[in-house]
């Protein structure tokens, strides 16, 4: 089975910076990667996804243009890279695996519960 450790969250003020990886141990070749969040009191969102390739990627709108995934399947890990970050980006941020499909890239990539390998999280804080 694959287990997923995330690593590199923090506390940043607004504006600033963060690099989250992702390590997976295990077998993950033809695996779909992708990061979800959860803040206080909501449900966890769709945060970005990538295909095993790296050729394929996907954000949410509310991300997009701030936020880049990458992954690096030698190393077995999956980034993200997240600039420009506001106080709404203050979350536990989740890792998430999945063997990959068409169907999932095209019609579930962003629904939490297609996944079924998920890290512990690593917690994003956003101050002003």
């Amino acid at each position: 089975q694959v287990q997923l450790v995330e690593s590199g969250g923090g506390l940043v003020q607004a504006g600033g910076s963060l690099r989250l990886s992702c390590a997976a141990s295990g077998r993950t070749l033809s695996y779909a990667m992708g990061w979800f969040r959860q803040a206080p009191g909501k449900e966890r969102e769709f945060v970005s996804t990538i295909n095993w390739s790296g050729g394929i990627t996907s954000y949410a709108d509310s991300v997009k243009g701030r936020f880049t995934i990458s992954r690096d399947n030698a190393k077995n890990t999956v980034y993200l890279q997240m600039n420009s970050l506001e106080p709404e980006d203050t979350a536990v941020y989740y890792c998430a695996a999945e063997r990959e499909t068409i169907y999932l890239l095209l019609f579930k990539h962003c629904v939490p519960s297609e996944y079924h390998y998920w890290g512990q999280g690593t917690q994003v804080t956003v101050s002003s």
